[in-house]
């Protein structure tokens, strides 16, 4: 699409601005405002669900695009809890994605932000680059000079963004490569395509090699394209629509000739786009029906294992685990009770719930690199109240989440087993010692 393409009107060009019946939803009640993130945090009107709504309702209504306006839209974090929420039914997800794409289309950034922008994106969306990263991390991990660097405070002087990168870096450790193919065990109850995704493959490995195992021992047939690419998720979150839409036709392609009984994807982010791919590509006329198709194949790893019910045995884990729902799973696709019931499954397992458990990490993709201070203080409220919950494990089913909550909790002094959902099945299932989990660090 060029500008000669598109029609300005007010604050937004005419190919799909923010949906005007959506918009007339809001009914104003309220509902949303304790469990928006921001408006916890600064009790702002503007920086609230119907504020931002509001903005876009001028933004239709002829009032031009402005860096008040967008700076409002941008420390929205995505979270979806006001969806939750809402009485109405208003679909705020859908607002603020097509809000994005036009302030990516129509608002001029400065070069500062242009610049952080398009470094982020030149790494994030891209598998191959994120694995490039794996070995200078690593050696700079085992000499200590993270650490040092760190200690002087001088980045976070500087490049206060690129010190929220660096304190996110996980520790990085040795994967074997994933197969092809990896057959059910057993009685054959299903066949999956798994998405190894781009942070959760790059920089935990131990995710994806735990969720085939778990996979397998279920009965299913596991199939791992290794062609496969990013998803087009933080695209589509920062309203980078054609980039995004470029991605998911990969995706598509990828999986499309792997006759598959379901699509598995255990990036709660990941998910919620590849469950939009619809939407995403309504408007292509050789996509369209694929990305229905595709749609309806797509589960998270939580949900396929509850619905097939369990065949592999479960072995005693003695463990105390705070559950923390990540909000692109447990908003954005309503996926709260499976994960729970899978811990239950476990014998030995207690499971604790977190206060404010729908207020956001703080991580939200890469709001914690774009917004640093909010997101350090997000986590801070996140790690206080998960430290409170007195469990051993902290589990949930995001990479961005247990990067962001990690470095919060250690940042306090705290330490804390950390583990994915299916990484505390996979040491149930091959009979691990739950020390192991207990030690566990990111």
């Amino acid at each position: 699409m060029t500008d000669m393409d598109i029609r300005q009107m007010g604050a937004f060009d005419e190919h799909h601005p923010p949906d005007s019946d959506l918009l007339g939803d809001c009914v104003h009640c309220g509902f949303c405002l304790p469990t928006c993130p921001t408006y916890v945090l600064w009790g702002e009107e503007m920086d609230s669900p119907r504020g931002r709504l509001y903005l876009m309702k001028e933004g239709l209504e002829g009032e031009p695009m402005s860096d008040s306006m967008v700076q409002h839209w941008d420390s929205c974090l995505g979270c979806m809890s006001c969806v939750t929420a809402c009485p109405s039914g208003v679909r705020y997800d859908t607002l603020i994605e097509q809000t994005r794409a036009q302030v990516e289309r129509n608002h001029r950034r400065t070069p500062k932000e242009k610049a952080l922008r398009a470094l982020i994106f030149s790494i994030f969306p891209h598998p191959k680059r994120l694995r490039a990263m794996r070995g200078p991390l690593k050696l700079l991990q085992r000499t200590g000079l993270d650490r040092r660097l760190r200690s002087t405070g001088l980045l976070d002087r500087m490049a206060p963004h690129l010190a929220a990168m660096e304190r996110l870096a996980p520790t990085i450790t040795d994967a074997d490569p994933l197969p092809e193919l990896m057959p059910a065990v057993g009685e054959r109850r299903a066949s999956v395509g798994m998405l190894t995704g781009c942070v959760q493959g790059a920089f935990f490995p131990g995710v994806n090699a735990a969720t085939a195992r778990v996979l397998a021992a279920e009965g299913c047939d596991v199939v791992i394209p290794p062609s496969q690419g990013c998803c087009g998720a933080l695209s589509v979150h920062n309203g980078r629509e054609e980039e995004a839409q470029t991605y998911a036709r990969r995706i598509i392609d990828t999986f499309e000739d792997a006759g598959v009984d379901h699509i598995v994807i255990n990036a709660a982010g990941c998910g919620s786009t590849l469950k939009d791919y619809a939407r995403l590509l309504a408007d292509d006329p050789a996509y369209a029906a694929k990305a229905e198709a595709f749609e309806a194949k797509v589960r998270d790893i939580a949900e396929i294992l509850d619905e097939l019910g369990p065949v592999a045995e479960r072995h005693p884990l003695d463990l105390t685990i705070a559950y923390h729902d990540a909000c692109h799973l447990a908003h954005a696709q309503g996926v709260r009770s499976q994960p729970r019931a899978l811990l239950r499954g476990i014998p030995g397992v207690e499971l604790r719930e977190i206060a404010e458990g729908e207020i956001c990490c703080g991580s939200a993709g890469i709001y914690n690199i774009l917004n640093p201070e909010p997101a350090r203080e997000l986590g801070e409220r996140k790690a206080r109240n998960i430290v409170a919950t007195g469990a051993e494990v902290l589990v949930t089913a995001n990479p961005g989440c247990l990067l962001q909550v990690a470095s919060s909790i250690a940042a306090q002094g705290h330490r804390l087993g950390m583990a994915h959902l299916v990484e505390v099945l996979d040491a149930s299932i091959s009979g691990s010692s739950p020390e192991e989990l207990r030690t566990r660090t990111i």
